[in-house]
């Protein structure tokens, strides 16, 4: 009898857990929208450095937007593995220490 209650309990708990695992990765609880947040980091580091070559003809405002951009984006770079934490930050780094090199430049003329 004591075998049986054990078994039973086996049974129930495990169909508990499969029942529980289905209902979890039916809400869309999966690493998909971990990989799509580590994307989005990528997306605005791209778009934000991309427009590095246009800097010389950039308005003070769009300037000192891609200034606050870079300066939000730091923190999730951050985040990333020792590698592509140091490569990203070195970028964003120069990308923005343009930014402010063009933006003084025309506050100096």
């Amino acid at each position: 009898m004591k075998k049986f209650k054990i078994l039973i309990i086996w049974f129930v708990a495990g169909g508990m857990l499969l029942c529980n695992f289905q209902l979890f990765m039916a809400h869309g609880f999966s690493n998909d929208g971990v990989a799509y947040a580590q994307d989005e980091w990528k997306k605005e580091f791209d778009d934000i450095c991309s427009k590095t070559q246009d800097a010389m003809t950039m308005a003070a405002a769009e300037l000192k937007t891609l200034i606050d951009r870079c300066d939000k984006l730091k923190p999730s770079i951050e985040t990333l593995d020792e590698t592509k934490r140091k490569v990203y930050l070195k970028r964003l780094q120069k990308c923005r220490d343009l930014f402010v090199f063009v933006l003084e430049s025309q506050q100096n003329k």
